[in-house]
């Protein structure tokens, strides 16, 4: 027997959502579909509009940086339950990263632009996604300082 959950049942536990009213957790719903990418598809590449984030369910994606003469330079890799993409909630709305599938990769994409109409009606609602995606912008911060040490500063004393 197949049980149908609709995205709102989906998203209720995710530690992103944890604790949202119901209502909030409707306005989001009604802004998210479920996709489908295979290995080695790009979700977004830098400089792209950001009017997207996701909830990876199964797979992994790379977040990658350009670094001329070396490609993508991977940064962090998530995988199921990570959430991907900040760059929807914050102007310019562009793509801060690259974001190619490793595997198979199954998510909940989120309409960044009905979000933000949404924030935009009910502040509040905005005030708490702003508080729990900057925990994300934090980690991604630091996966990239660390990457970067990696790249540039490997052998090198301070």
């Amino acid at each position: 027997m197949v049980v149908k959950k609709d995205i709102a049942d989906l998203i209720e536990q995710h530690p992103i959502f944890l604790g949202l009213e119901r209502r909030y957790l409707e306005f989001i719903a009604a802004c998210a579909t479920n996709v489908r990418f295979d290995e080695g598809d790009y979700l977004f590449r830098e400089g792209d509009p950001a009017d997207t984030f996701y909830v990876v369910r199964h797979g992994s994606v790379v977040v990658e940086i350009f670094v001329p003469e070396r490609g993508g330079v991977p940064v962090q890799v998530v995988g199921e339950g990570d959430v991907l993409s900040w760059s929807w909630l914050i102007p310019p709305y562009q793509a801060q990263f690259d974001a190619r599938c490793a595997t198979l990769t199954r998510a909940i994409a989120f309409d960044g632009k009905c979000l933000r109409g949404k924030c935009e009606q009910d502040h509040d609602l905005g005030y708490e996604l702003l508080k729990r995606f900057a925990r994300i912008m934090i980690q991604r911060v630091r996966a990239t300082r660390i990457q970067l040490l990696d790249v540039y500063g490997h052998g090198r004393a301070r």
